[in-house]
């Protein structure tokens, strides 16, 4: 095995390259990208070879390698690092539950949330926080807008 990788250094490279991608993919998620980025060398290390670009000797694959995963990482960084911190949409704000209403059971303030019974679950009643919502008295009808688990935010309606 080592006899053919040292005749055929581009197939060393490419498999070299293919395995951390499937290395950072299945056991990472893309999380880490240390491993991406050698990834993309050992496999730019292979297309070199296989090109023609580069000689199939030891030393110019494995400094070119490293000048190709150094370089990956250069380029491809800052837009992966804006991939991962684009803000994932806040679901809370999607459910089907905001806009329901309902009268208050006891009275409730950012100290001492209520509760109330929907759909068979006993949910916790918290004011609005973000538009200056203190304290909402009993038999207030409310209207639910922001829900998170277990949590209905209300206003009055």
């Amino acid at each position: 095995m080592l006899d053919y990788f040292d005749t055929h250094q581009a197939t060393f490279w490419y498999a070299i390259g293919f395995l951390l991608l499937v290395v950072e993919t299945m056991a990472f998620g893309l999380t880490t990208m240390f491993l991406l980025f050698t990834g993309i060398g050992g496999i730019l290390t292979g297309l070199l070879m296989t090109t023609g670009l580069l000689t199939e000797t030891w030393s110019h694959g494995i400094a070119s390698f490293g000048i190709a995963s150094a370089l990956s990482a250069v380029v491809l960084w800052r837009p992966l690092k804006r991939l991962q911190d684009r803000k994932a949409p806040d679901l809370s704000q999607s459910s089907d539950l905001i806009g329901y209403r309902f009268r208050l059971e006891q009275t409730v303030s950012a100290g001492q949330p209520g509760r109330t019974r929907y759909s068979g679950i006993e949910w916790r009643v918290e004011p609005e926080v973000e538009n200056g919502t203190g304290e909402i008295t009993v038999g207030t009808q409310v209207e639910v807008v922001a829900v998170s688990v277990g949590v209905f935010r209300v206003r009055p309606a």
